[in-house]
């Protein structure tokens, strides 16, 4: 079996793996950090412009290689397993979350409380978006206040934004541009944004993704990074509950590491399932789950959409992923009905170009364009809000020994359950989300199309929250585990709700704490 050593070994190459070697490096030089990663290392920027290309031309997956055969989870949202994780593909929004996120036992009554105040989340906030590289605009609520400025301007907004912001802003309703980790300027290495709008797979690197952060690392021999082999168990040590090794397999055969700290940044699927699959005589339902917490309180956002149709001129395909959102919902009076979520407006395309009209005439050249604009003549909003709902215990992932991949191991299974306050107001939310679209479609003659309601959680974590009691959660809020003293979790895990709006900047600035922390092991150089 071969072996290394390391100081630290970091399972998973994602977006807070990145973040952390890049700030540990920094910390502690010297220090010998290792970079284990179950899929590949796509590092073939120069041909992202043809994957680009086949991706508009025929539909092809502009990432090929990005997942492991075999390697999936029941309930999983993506099977993303490669060096960079799911931000080689993410849109780049990077909105914060509120301070309500972390106090809703103590406003509402409602499920717990963050151990963490806000003041310091918000700190580490703006280490995120330095790094990251966020364009945006401050907030217009003041509750939203930020103690530093976004790196970068925001994005310009497209005609059909400008158009959608007016709209939304005569409901009453203040829109704004969405912040985005895509740089506006040259910033970071990377180049400024073209808005070509193919953002799964940015041709130009202006949108951030952590390959970029990891071949820089490599260049400066800061870390080693060990693509293509997947952890299969960790191992105590045999006098202590101290963590000794991590096991797994390449494709030369078995591999071992040892380091003096582990930190699994392996997503919110595949974390838990590593530590349940590490179950030992000692810990028989897994590692750091002597409470038995571990794979609880899976969580995300549910969302309702509205499709409204509007006098507006709306011109499809210019730069569609990017969006305007309001905060205006981000919070509610304690002595109101509980209901806390984002709105987002984007464009929604047309109909598509036709060669033959109703009555069967065949349509060339302008005709063509024409018979697509009368058919066209009003344009749609696509409206979603994303809302703020609380797992219950059971919301969990578990281990399912009727699906293994090639060595053996039982593969995740995830299911989603609201606690029960969340199923009580699932109506009164419906309502009161029903209500904002049909204050929106007021404006410009507006008619709702269609209303939509997801029927999965939207941007996942949980499995290892946070929390300062050991009897019912994982880790603290450094996501240092209870059970095992130099074992961390970081990263989506480790977040005991998903909030009302993305998660991503806040996976990475709890990521950069935990950095600090972890750098308290090691002695400066």
């Amino acid at each position: 079996m071969a072996a290394y050593e390391s100081d630290v070994c970091i399972i998973g190459a994602g977006i807070s793996a990145a973040m952390l070697a890049e700030k540990l490096s920094e910390l502690r030089p010297g220090l010998k950090i290792t970079v284990v990663e179950a899929g590949k290392s796509i590092f073939d920027f120069d041909n992202r412009f043809k994957y680009r290309e086949r991706m508009i031309r025929y539909g092809e997956n502009p990432w090929p290689g990005d997942s492991i055969e075999g390697q999936a989870a029941q309930g999983q949202i993506s099977r993303t397993m490669a060096v960079g994780g799911l931000a080689l593909h993410w849109g780049g929004t990077c909105n914060r979350f509120s301070q309500e996120d972390l106090r809703l036992k103590s406003m509402y009554g409602l499920y717990q409380d963050w151990p963490i105040e806000w003041a310091e989340l918000e700190k580490f906030y703006c280490e995120a978006e330095r790094r990251l590289g966020v364009s945006g605009e401050p907030s217009q609520f003041p509750e939203d206040r930020r103690s530093e400025p976004y790196p970068m301007k925001p994005i310009p907004l497209t005609w059909s934004l400008e158009r959608l912001k007016e709209w939304g802003n005569r409901s009453g309703i203040p829109f704004q541009a969405t912040p985005q980790a895509k740089n506006t300027v040259p910033y970071g290495g990377r180049a400024a944004c073209i808005r070509c709008g193919t953002c799964d797979i940015c041709p130009t690197g202006a949108r951030y993704s952590p390959d970029f952060t990891f071949k820089q690392l490599l260049a400066a021999n800061k870390i080693e990074l060990h693509d293509e082999t997947l952890i299969r168990k960790l191992v105590l040590d045999d006098t202590k509950a101290w963590l000794a090794a991590a096991r797994g397999v390449n494709p030369r055969g078995e591999v071992e590491y040892r380091a003096k700290a582990f930190v699994v940044a392996s997503g919110y699927t595949w974390s838990s399932h590593l530590l349940l699959l590490s179950a030992n005589a000692r810990f028989p339902e897994g590692l750091a789950n002597r409470a038995g917490q571990v794979g609880k309180y899976m969580n995300g956002h549910g969302f309702i959409q509205a499709f409204i149709e509007i006098d507006q001129d709306i011109l499809p395909d210019m730069n569609p992923q990017y969006g305007l959102i309001s905060r205006r919902f981000f919070r509610c009076s304690p002595g109101d009905p509980y209901v806390r979520h984002d709105l987002r407006i984007w464009e929604a395309g047309r109909g598509a170009p036709r060669m033959q009209d109703t009555g069967g005439r065949i349509l060339l050249g302008d005709d063509i364009v024409n018979d697509w604009r009368s058919r066209s003549r009003r344009g749609v909003a696509r409206v979603r809000a994303y809302y703020d709902i609380h797992p219950a215990e059971n919301s969990e992932l578990t281990l399912d020994s009727s699906a293994k991949n090639k060595w053996g191991d039982p593969m995740p299974k995830i299911a989603h359950r609201p606690d029960a306050a969340s199923q009580a107001r699932h109506e009164s939310t419906r309502q009161h989300m029903a209500d904002v679209f049909a204050r929106m479609a007021h404006n410009d003659n507006g008619k709702i199309l269609r209303i939509n309601e997801g029927d999965y959680l939207d941007h996942p974590a949980g499995g290892c929250r946070m929390g300062a009691d050991p009897a019912s959660s994982v880790c603290d809020s450094f996501g240092r585990t209870h059970d095992h003293e130099n074992l961390f979790v970081v990263g989506a895990p480790t977040l005991p709700t998903a909030g009302c709006t993305n998660g991503t900047l806040t996976f990475v600035a709890l990521t950069l704490r935990s950095a600090e922390e972890i750098a308290k092991n090691f002695r400066k150089s």
